[in-house]
């Protein structure tokens, strides 16, 4: 009997893509684009050209993929590393446990209605936090964000009868779907469309219509994996890797001692002084929504809340008061992003403050913190270091200085094709570009330059190009193993890198082929905006 292939280790795979990577360098010309100023007419404008450069192979910096990668994502390894402290701390709390199962004996309960039993509990549960993270990720672009909300959603999804992946699709793959069909994503669209020299966030009404197909595709791919694994959950593809959730989620709510702490009472009492305080420095708040905007009182509105929910959960036990903290932390997430430009840092210290405060409500002493925090870092270290080794990727590319020549030789294959089938290369081109450079930022300052001047002379709609940069920067965010984020969550999530692609591959391959033909009517019709 022939022996059974082992699959590679998530770090061998990445690996051997950086091996390939540095292969790359060594067959393929260097080159480079430069911004020039050209004066035609009296008009001064300014133009991406290519030239060529030496290329600079890469040899031994393979072995220092690793360190370098350290360096370019810093930033989300230690985003993870407080997560998974402060999320270890609250997990020892029973807290979430309390909290799912309090909602799961909710959600029974309407089983007991004929709509919702012929609906589905579970599938409306799925469907609306699905299109609750969509929407964050439509709006202002939710990616590095989702990290954290996978110690919640995994859980969950394991106590609900499914899989880790179904927890993970509950918030990284949501939000993925909104990214990839953003309506108002201010790094993605409004970049893009500002280098195109477009009205911001102009073709909304097209955008918005892609937006709900791709939900449907995407949530309905969801949904229909997830009745399966219900039905059997040994066919899940890590079935045998989501012991460990199953393990931690062994809790029954008849074994948990309920009582509120003095120390819960002290927690309150500072997190209500200092919304009280930040209320009075910041009484209105700008909350931007794409282009719009509109002020409103959030913090005071917040402190309110607080104060009166606060004493409502402490009478009922520390771990429902702890719960709260959990939801707050999640509002003022959304406050923060939406009203203050809050980025990974700002994001992570908020949710060591929860951890912390959960460990001291619960009565936790110093060094319990300390332990429980420390604890929570080793279970989670081996998902940093590997968002390292893979931002090593794109660094040996660039070094190589391929990437470029990459761009440049796929552009010229645009010429004589005609419009559909430009748009349609121009979609193929992003998405190759989006491989190796997962930041929408970045790959829209890099190519957009180039592609819209381009789409001109060949009387191609500017908007149309911005939607073939749109779609190709999203969809394969979900599986390249250059992005940190994606290899973040699959870390914390404990789901195996080939394992993910496995899964996920006849979900990229149709929203791919959705995603053309989304972009077939932007040169066919007139559409409102392009």
């Amino acid at each position: 009997m022939l022996k059974k292939r082992k699959i590679p280790h998530t770090y061998a795979i990445i690996f051997y893509i950086i091996i390939i990577a540095a292969a790359l360098t060594w067959v393929i010309p260097g080159g480079e684009y430069v911004e020039v100023v050209v004066d035609v007419d009296g008009q001064v404008s300014k133009e991406m050209v290519f030239k060529q450069v030496e290329s600079n192979p890469q040899t031994w910096q393979i072995f220092a993929a690793l360190f370098m990668g350290f360096e370019r994502q810093a930033g989300i390894i230690v985003f993870i590393l407080m997560i998974g402290g402060a999320f270890w701390i609250l997990n020892t709390s029973k807290s979430i446990d309390v909290g799912i199962l309090s909602f799961l004996k909710f959600t029974r309960k309407l089983e007991r209605y004929k709509l919702f039993r012929v609906m589905g509990v579970d599938n409306i549960v799925i469907t609306l936090v699905m299109v609750l993270f969509s929407i964050f990720g439509a709006v202002f672009g939710m990616s590095e964000e989702t990290i954290a909300f996978i110690i919640i959603m995994v859980p969950l999804s394991i106590t609900m009868g499914y899989d880790s992946i179904v927890g993970v699709s509950m918030c990284f793959v949501a939000a993925g779907l909104g990214f990839a069909g953003a309506v108002l994503n201010p790094f993605t669209i409004g970049i893009a469309q500002g280098i195109a020299e477009l009205p911001l966030f102009s073709g909304f009404e097209y955008r918005l219509f892609s937006w709900l197909i791709i939900n449907v595709v995407g949530i309905g791919y969801v949904l229909r994996y997830a009745k399966r694994v219900k039905k059997d959950p040994s066919k899940s593809p890590v079935y045998q890797y989501d012991t460990y959730w199953r393990e931690k989620g062994k809790v029954d709510l008849d074994t948990i001692e309920f009582k509120t702490t003095i120390s819960a009472w002290v927690v309150y009492g500072i997190i209500l002084a200092a919304l009280i305080i930040f209320s009075v420095i910041y009484p209105m708040t700008e909350m931007k929504i794409g282009n719009a905007s509109m002020t409103l009182p959030m913090l005071p509105i917040s402190a309110i809340l607080f104060a009166i929910s606060g004493p409502i959960n402490l009478r009922k036990s520390s771990h429902f008061f702890v719960l709260s903290l959990l939801l707050y932390t999640i509002l003022f997430l959304i406050i923060g992003v939406m009203g203050y430009g809050w980025y990974i840092m700002e994001i992570a210290t908020l949710f060591f403050a929860m951890g912390i405060f959960s460990g001291v409500a619960m009565g936790y002493g110093a060094n319990t913190n300390v332990k429980l925090f420390l604890e929570g870092v080793r279970d989670i270290v081996s998902a940093a270091l590997v968002v390292g080794l893979a931002g090593g990727i794109i660094i040996i590319l660039e070094d190589g200085r391929v990437i470029d020549s990459i761009l440049h030789s796929m552009a010229n294959a645009m010429k004589e094709v005609g419009q559909v089938g430009a748009v349609g290369i121009m979609y193929i081109i992003q998405t190759v570009i989006n491989i190796v450079i997962p930041s929408g930022s970045a790959k829209a300052a890099l190519t957009m330059p180039i592609m819209a001047p381009f789409s001109d002379l060949i009387g191609l709609s500017r908007q149309a190009t911005v939607m073939a940069f749109q779609f190709g920067d999203g969809f394969t965010n979900m599986i390249t193993p250059t992005s940190g984020v994606l290899i973040g969550v699959l870390g914390v999530a404990k789901i195996p890198y080939d394992k993910w692609v496995r899964w996920i591959t006849p979900l990229m391959i149709i929203l791919m082929v959705l995603g053309f033909l989304l972009l077939i009517p932007t040169v066919t019709i007139q559409l409102s905006g392009f």
